[in-house]
């Protein structure tokens, strides 16, 4: 019996429906492409068709590419704009909050369908109806709940009854799901399963027809047929930053996040980040003051400049201005001063990684109705519109935080990781690879440990696992500082995979359920 690859994802049935297709003779992006459309069945608050992400994968053999399908701006071609359909809403992660908006005007061009296709007609090995099937089977016949995504559904309790359509998806028994419930969505199954049996371009077209015919102006929404003709998944050389003897690889601008995971591990390897014991008062205020200066990288023009001067974000991980921020870094360390996105990893026996980070937003409240395909909010999330609401212009690919990884340990995958998590994606990203890279712990430990993220001058961070000191040197030093008794979600998911000495393994984020699994034949 031998081992044909690793999975690792924030779901029972995702992690199943990828090793499933790496035991029939997948390979690493066929098991992604088959968990992630069983995503969009099992894990319905945090993905859909009607989304976008971004995927990393490749071998030593064939290199390494990005897949860019996250959302456009929409809008080409309409004058003037309707009324919108668009408001705010929170979600409580109990020790804080967030805002959202929702409505069919957050609602951007979606890249996901069309990104899983091009994706596996590009790389895949096996026929797309092998690949569709776990994905039909539970859609059809229904999973049982898991306790995460009933608590993630119960966050977004406003946005799950918003309409009718939602409401399908989400409340089939008239109340919220509770872990163990099942929950069945035969509209989607039926639509996958016509994508894997007959003409994909015709299914896509008559998705895209229905987008245009729910979510266009004369709904509130600013979709049009010539967003929808415009769109297309981008292929992109990844963001390689040097770290010690590894190369990291990652999601490039437009992404907002990748640059700043970049900028973030060539800081911590000038401060020579790793030589504290780990968890400690010192790691904590040294992880600190490199996470408030990636902040600051951040403030300090750097959305203008990923879609103005994408070359300075290569610039900026390669060197170019990172002697300032690590001064920058070294006098806070003296000073002592929801994101709903889901990701999956795996690595094939063959040496093949895929790393694939996906969101739906929270989603915008409106589902295609007869798709089951409940729609993104990516206009209404502030992260990704730093520059204010509506301001993009109509065509143009939105920025996003999100930031699949493959780590080369010479020209071969040695980790393929990411998380979801909104604007903590990068925050939680950066310190894993910290955790592995630098202070060399063990996957488990380095994906589950204690984590922190700053944002300006506020500081969140998680105590469990932290001494009494290394929590009072943190509150000490950030006035204001907002502790977490216990893993939080608010931290992200981060699942991770690795390849050592042939050896595959992998690691959860239990934060957000995270599963490995094994797949042998």
């Amino acid at each position: 019996m031998g081992i044909r690859g690793v999975i690792a994802a924030s779901e029972p049935h995702t992690a199943a429906a990828g090793a499933r297709l790496l035991r029939r003779g997948g390979n690493a992006v066929d098991a992604i492409v088959a968990a992630k459309l069983t995503a969009t069945v099992t894990e319905l608050p945090l993905t859909s068709l009607g989304g976008g992400g971004a995927c990393i994968w490749g071998d030593a053999r064939d290199g390494y590419e990005v897949l860019d399908f996250f959302a456009a701006a929409p809008g080409i071609g309409l004058t003037p704009w309707p009324v919108l359909d668009f408001a705010p809403i929170t979600v409580d992660f109990g020790e804080t909050s967030q805002v959202f908006h929702i409505g069919k005007g957050a609602a951007a061009v979606p890249g996901e369908l069309v990104g899983l296709l091009a994706l596996h007609r590009r790389a895949g090995r096996l026929p797309l109806h092998e690949v569709v099937a776990p994905a039909v089977a539970w859609a059809r016949d229904g999973f049982p709940v898991s306790p995460q995504i009933a608590m993630i559904a119960a966050l977004i309790a406003p946005i799950a009854s918003h309409s009718r359509t939602v409401q399908r998806l989400f409340l089939p028994a008239g109340r919220l799901p509770h872990a163990g419930d099942r929950l069945s969505n035969p509209e989607l199954g039926d639509f996958l399963q016509a994508l894997g049996d007959g003409s994909p371009s015709a299914q896509v077209a008559m998705y895209g027809a229905a987008l245009v015919e729910h979510f266009g102006p004369a709904h509130g929404g600013l979709l049009t047929d010539q967003d929808v003709a415009a769109y297309a998944p981008v292929t992109r050389a990844p963001l390689r930053i040097p770290f010690g003897p590894h190369t990291v690889l990652t999601n490039p601008p437009p992404s907002a996040g990748g640059g700043l995971i970049g900028a973030g591990l060539r800081i911590a390897e000038e401060l020579g980040v790793g030589r504290e014991e780990f968890l400690s008062r010192a790691h904590q205020l040294v992880i600190a003051a490199v996470l408030a200066t990636v902040s600051e990288v951040r403030r300090t023009g750097y959305d203008d400049r990923l879609h103005a001067d994408p070359e300075a974000i290569r610039r900026l991980v390669a060197g170019g201005g990172l002697p300032q921020w690590t001064r920058h870094a070294r006098a806070l360390c003296v000073e002592n001063r929801l994101g709903a996105t889901t990701h999956i990893s795996t690595i094939d026996a063959e040496g093949m990684a895929a790393a694939m980070t996906t969101s739906n937003g929270e989603g915008c409240g409106h589902a295609l109705p007869g798709l089951g395909i409940h729609v993104n909010n990516f206009l209404g999330e502030d992260d990704i519109n730093p520059l204010g609401f509506h301001r993009l212009a109509a065509g143009s690919r939105m920025s996003t935080m999100m930031s699949p990884t493959i780590v080369l340990a010479g020209d071969r995958p040695c980790l393929a990781l990411g998380s979801g998590g909104s604007n903590r994606i990068r925050s939680a990203i950066l310190q894993a690879l910290l955790n592995v890279l630098a202070y060399r712990r063990p996957l488990d430990e380095a994906v589950n440990a204690s984590r922190q993220h700053v944002e300006g001058r506020q500081l969140w961070f998680e105590s469990g696992g932290l001494d009494t000191e290394a929590a009072t040197a943190l509150q000490a030093v950030w006035p204001g500082a907002t502790r977490f008794d216990s893993a939080s979600m608010f931290f992200g998911g981060v699942n991770c995979v690795a390849s050592s000495d042939g050896q595959l393994s992998g690691a959860g984020d239990r934060r957000r359920g995270g599963v490995v699994m094994v797949a042998e034949s």
